[in-house]
């Protein structure tokens, strides 16, 4: 029994190092990504399949799958665990395997258009054997997955962590050299493979020819060797290296039989630069400059990858090619005029968002369709993020904009998460839309009144609660103007501690005056019990609504529907108060509800300094002499 278990545990091991293998006919296969980053619920994992012309696989976001643009062959045969996001466990399941199946799937956090992580997995499905063989052969594959899972592991991690040489180059360089050189006397009829991280064919050189049909087709047009083995030299030319060509490859030569002769690791870094910008600005300018001058029929293309390759700019026969572009570029980019005669194919982009955050690349080709240059750019437009605790009178949210705005400029703050989208504010034709905003911020929020003239539409968010925590977008848009600006805000409860045998402690929470009179205020302990610990309504006390154990021990301001002062004091605090209150504010009127959160922790008199003092369920050790 223990050596069966042995055996699948080695097993287990090789498929993670070198990808996955499966029989044609299983019922689903798991495609493992397990990622260490910390996936917040902004992110979106994509498994997609690059050789595809409709390359996505599966899709998650949030909590929900977005399968809209799902390739058709894989309708109804993929899924991901409910809480993938929350665990780290991004692992695809792909259910009735086929051949067709094969080849390499990636899985990429994206975060706010960041890369965060990427991970490739190898699948390979193979056809099942007769039925007649089943019986011998399967006890000799467990025995040699077993064997070899280790092997490939052990060799996996060698490779991994002890490369022979590391070789780092900037994008937009023409081409990067992979040492490999031998000191062995190779014949003519010996093979070698150039594989990647992955176990992708790179490049595959037998019998003195090129064999461009083994080769994986991202490779294709971008790989050569030296035409003699006889030097020893064994080296790969990669052209136009980009960011995804960083990993490790290995130069393996083989014999006319087949057996491994030498193996070579070499670590492959592209570097690409990356521009920095805070939201709001006007634009971002991307370099990218090509050496001498470009013929009149190449053609400079500006793209990025998002969930499929994205055309940001087109540049072909001497003219800008707009209607090719995004639909979220138009009108946004711009390059210099005369750029065949300087070499400057920078592109500007007009008011850059965190939504641009990507890796662009521009690549230029001949008129034949050979591509001539190939230089990476990363964007990273940094988002205001503000942190409010709870019970302060306001947050300001800062947008600055041009001044002297046309009149009939709108402006609008809207909450974008969590979902669904809410307006927050709008003004249009210098009114206030009211009546378009969203009643859980009516009366808390407002801008300067001069906002037109001076471009200042920052927000002022009166008395935020947790509740208020999230990311809020304004828009500034006319028929001359237009711009957007997002800021993440971030409000903390408010910590109260108090040491036991005090006199009381005040659980505050300041909010609007002239409250209607038929508010009801309620104090909620809703952590670790829920219960009642205090009512207020029609203008006065319901003790007979509270929990027996808060009796007599609470008591709220005079008039605090006035004053907006709901700050409640309970007397005579006990460890066993410690807890999460909650006052929640609602009005048959306004049919608002405004919320504040006030964490408590009530200390004992003797409590341990020192976590070697503490006993069973965090108690003091009691010490006798």
């Amino acid at each position: 029994m223990k050596r069966i278990e042995l055996l699948v545990v080695l097993l287990h091991v090789s498929q993670h190092a070198s990808g996955v293998e499966v029989f044609d006919g299983e019922e689903s296969v798991q495609l493992p990504c397990q990622v260490n980053i910390s996936v917040s619920k902004d992110s979106t994992v994509h498994w997609s399949r690059e050789d595809l012309k409709y390359s996505i696989v599966h899709i998650r976001q949030q909590t929900r799958d977005d399968l809209m643009d799902q390739n058709k062959r894989y309708r109804n045969r993929t899924s991901m665990k409910m809480d993938a996001l929350q665990t780290g466990d991004l692992s695809l399941t792909l259910k009735n395997p086929t051949i067709s199946d094969s080849e390499t799937y990636t899985c990429t956090v994206r975060r706010f258009g960041e890369e965060l992580s990427r991970i490739d997995v190898l699948l390979e499905v193979k056809e099942r054997f007769p039925p007649i063989l089943l019986p011998v052969v399967l006890v000799s594959l467990v025995l040699l997955a077993s064997v070899s899972g280790l092997f490939f592991y052990l060799r996996y991690k060698r490779m991994k962590h002890n490369p022979d040489s590391q070789v780092e180059v900037e994008s937009g360089v023409e081409s990067v050299q992979l040492p490999c050189k031998t000191t062995n006397d190779l014949s003519e009829h010996a093979k070698v493979e150039w594989r990647d991280g992955t176990g992708r064919k790179v490049h595959v050189y037998p019998n003195s020819s090129d064999q461009e049909e083994e080769q994986h087709w991202w490779y294709r047009g971008r790989t050569e060797m030296k035409k003699n083995l006889e030097t020893g030299d064994l080296s790969l030319t990669l052209k136009y290296p980009t960011d995804r060509d960083s990993c490790t490859y290995t130069c393996i030569v083989y014999s006319k039989e087949g057996d491994s002769l030498m193996e070579k690791q070499v670590e492959l870094t592209v570097k690409v630069p990356q521009v920095d910008e805070e939201e709001g600005a006007e634009s971002v300018h991307l370099p990218c400059r090509a050496t001498g001058r470009l013929s009149e029929d190449v053609s400079v293309e500006w793209t990025c990858v998002d969930i499929w390759i994205t055309k940001v700019h087109v540049f072909q026969n001497g003219s800008d090619h707009l209607e090719e572009q995004h639909k979220s570029y138009r009108g946004r980019t711009e390059m210099k005029k005369g750029l065949l005669e300087t070499g400057d194919l920078s592109l500007t982009l007009k008011r850059p968002t965190d939504r641009d955050n990507y890796c662009y690349t521009c690549t230029v080709c001949s008129g034949e369709g050979n591509i001539l240059m190939q230089k990476q750019v990363k964007i990273r437009v940094k988002v205001r993020q503000l942190e409010a605790e709870e019970g302060e009178r306001f947050v300001l949210l800062p947008f600055r904009t041009t001044p002297d705005l046309p009149e009939d400029a709108q402006v609008k703050w809207w909450r974008y998460d969590p979902e669904p989208p809410m307006t927050v504010l709008k003004y249009q034709n210098s009114c206030e839309q009211r009546d378009q905003q969203d009643q859980f911020y009516r009366g808390r929020t407002e801008i300067p009144e001069d906002h037109l003239k001076t471009g200042d539409v920052s927000l002022k968010l009166k008395y935020p609660t947790d509740r208020d925590t999230g990311r809020y977008i304004c828009s500034v848009t006319s028929t001359t103007v237009s711009r957007k600006k997002t800021v993440l805000l971030q409000v903390v409860n408010r910590q109260m501690e108090v040491e036991e045998g005090a006199e009381s402690v005040q659980l505050p929470f300041i909010t609007t005056a002239g409250l209607p009179k038929d508010t009801r205020v309620e104090w909620i302990r809703y952590e670790p019990q829920h219960m009642k610990v205090h009512v207020y309504q029609n203008g006065s006390e319901h003790p007979e609504d509270q929990n027996s154990i808060y009796k007599d021990r609470t008591e709220m301001n005079e008039d605090p529907l006035e004053s907006g002062d709901l700050t409640l004091t309970l007397k005579q605090p006990t460890v066993g108060d410690s807890g999460t209150y909650r006052c929640e504010v609602c009005s048959r009127e306004e049919k608002c509800r405004r919320e504040t959160t006030v964490v408590v922790r009530v200390r004992r008199q003797y409590e341990a300094e020192s976590p070697n003092d503490v006993g069973m369920e965090g108690l003091p050790l009691i010490q006798f002499r």
